[in-house]
């Protein structure tokens, strides 16, 4: 079997990680693995400097010359054929918007119009990533979520992510789904864990992290927060997990770390359906969402 090798990209609002990948193995490469953190809202120019070097160091320090193409998980809306960014008013690369990244990237690094450069979503790349790192997932259907500033998910199928059909919801997304008195992500996301603890406390706090130190403190208001979380996140979930046919659920994100205190609520509404699905939590979100969009290379 000849040896062939990607350049995965994961993109973030304040984050670029970059490593060569084994398209082979499905496995990064030593030495390879680099992240540069920025700030999304700094100019196009300067956002790309830090792409470029971040880009740079990994294939040098990787050793590999040749590569078969480019998979960047990106943040959306973007459109993912083209390679268009559409995200605007989310405080994330406001410079971008409607801007060819494939092209500017390209035109970076020299690249030939030929050698592919492929985008995926975050939440597909980071659900292909966790089917490619364990075999035994190769005959199972796996659904996962990241649980962060949204709600994302995934339905993947023999390593292909399936976003249409009556197994999965509109597009393969959760996020707008109608939930109580608005929609999923409303109640579970950050700004759900916020706005829930400001209800009970009437203590406004800026971020995830600060509610999780919360909670680490011994804070009951903040615990309960989480704790409802994880039965909200049951609940969304459990119909798709029974159309979907699961036989794995992995949970992903920043909030993710977290799980001590949402988990249990979660399994315990799961068990209580009768439900048999496996329960995980993904531990290197990262390293999934590279496998995830580098595996849009092995569909060549």
């Amino acid at each position: 079997m000849n040896k062939e090798y990607a350049l995965g990209f994961d993109v973030g609002g304040t984050h670029i990680t970059v490593a060569v990948i084994d398209i082979n193995k499905m496995k990064v490469l030593n030495f390879s693995l680099h992240k540069e953190s920025f700030d999304s809202n700094l100019p196009v120019a300067e956002v790309m400097d830090i792409w470029e070097k971040a880009i740079r160091i990994s294939w040098k320090n990787s050793g590999i010359e040749k590569l078969k193409g480019l998979a960047i998980c990106m943040p959306g809306p973007f459109d993912y054929k083209s390679g268009i960014c559409w995200i605007k008013d989310q405080a994330k690369y406001e410079h971008f918007y409607s801007l060819n990244i494939r092209k500017l990237i390209q035109e970076r690094l020299n690249l030939f119009n030929d050698l592919p450069i492929f985008f995926d979503n975050d939440a597909n790349c980071f659900g292909k990533g966790e089917f490619f790192k364990n075999a035994e997932n190769s005959s199972k259907k796996v659904m996962a979520v990241t649980l962060g500033t949204g709600l994302g998910a995934s339905f993947i199928d023999n390593g292909k992510a399936i976003d249409s059909g009556t197994q999965v919801p509109t597009d393969g997304e959760l996020y707008n789904i109608p939930f109580k008195e608005g929609i999923a992500e409303d109640y579970v996301s950050a700004r759900g864990l916020l706005s829930r603890y400001e209800a009970v406390s009437g203590i406004k706090i800026s971020n995830g992290l600060e509610l999780f130190n919360r909670a680490n403190d011994g804070d009951v208001l903040a615990i309960k927060v989480f704790e409802e979380v994880g039965a909200d996140l049951a609940e969304i979930v459990l119909p798709w997990l029974r159309n979907f046919k699961a036989d794995s659920f992995i949970i992903g994100g920043k909030i993710a770390n977290a799980s001590d205190y949402f988990l249990p609520a979660f399994q315990q509404k799961i068990k209580d359906s009768g439900s048999k699905v496996t329960i995980l939590v993904s531990t290197d979100n990262e390293i999934a969402a590279l496998l995830g969009a580098t595996s849009l290379l092995c569909e060549m």
